[in-house]
């Protein structure tokens, strides 16, 4: 089952759409970053400055989960252009529409993304500082 036409423009829609939201909430972060900078810097109780760090340090998480979704969306991007777009990295099958309608990054089915997190997430979990 490949995608149609109209299936294609849906999702290159979606992933436009949530592509220039990540960008408006980047520059969104990255103002409130400065704001924050200037805030604990003023600041000479240890207490507010430390609630200052810790909104920085938020901000920063939030940045990093935003581009990482930014690139996300261009390797979409790139799929979709050079046809790519759709086809399970682990087995090679279709991947449903439905799938990538809500998730419109996939770049596995079902199937393979449950193996996938099964094999990989459990490491991630298990590591310690």
């Amino acid at each position: 089952m490949s995608l149609t036409t109209g299936q294609l423009a849906q999702i290159r829609k979606i992933l436009d759409q949530r592509e220039s939201l990540l960008n408006s909430d980047l520059r969104r972060e990255l103002d409130n970053r400065e704001e924050y900078r200037q805030l604990a810097g003023e600041v000479p109780d240890p207490g507010d400055a430390a609630m200052a760090d810790l909104v920085v340090d938020l901000n920063n998480v939030e940045v990093g989960r935003d581009l990482a979704e930014l690139r996300q969306i261009a390797a979409a991007k790139v799929r979709v252009e050079d046809g790519s777009y759709g086809t399970c990295v682990g087995c090679g099958a279709d991947i449903p529409f439905e799938r990538l309608h809500v998730q419109p990054t996939a770049t596995r089915c079902t199937a393979c993304q449950s193996i996938y997190e099964k094999t990989y997430m459990q490491d991630a979990s298990r590591s310690s500082l």
